[in-house]
């Protein structure tokens, strides 16, 4: 049975990876975490009910989504590693 969902296996790590880029992100821009932790909760719920809906039919394309996901990744961790290091250089300059 767990045999059909192993094409997802990489979206699944990509999209831890990319929930955790995105708090990252959240905390460089001051938001308040219990409004990041609630709003990170509802989408992973949001994208688990899609995963379940459409499994079916998304197996198909699995390997586009990983692909698209895996590029998702790489470009928000290029934005939020540029975006934490502007924040520290502008910390440092206040300080």
């Amino acid at each position: 049975m767990l045999e059909q969902y192993l094409p997802f296996v990489g979206l699944i790590i990509f999209g831890n990876i990319e929930n955790l880029i995105l708090s990252s992100q959240g905390v460089v821009e001051g938001v308040d975490p219990k409004v990041l932790g609630g709003l990170s909760i509802i989408v992973v719920i949001i994208w688990l009910a899609i995963g379940f809906i459409a499994t079916d039919v998304a197996i198909q394309y699995s390997n586009y989504i990983t692909f698209i996901g895996g590029l998702a990744i790489v470009i928000l961790g290029i934005i939020s590693v540029k975006d934490a290091v502007h924040h520290i250089r502008e910390t440092k300059r206040g300080e």
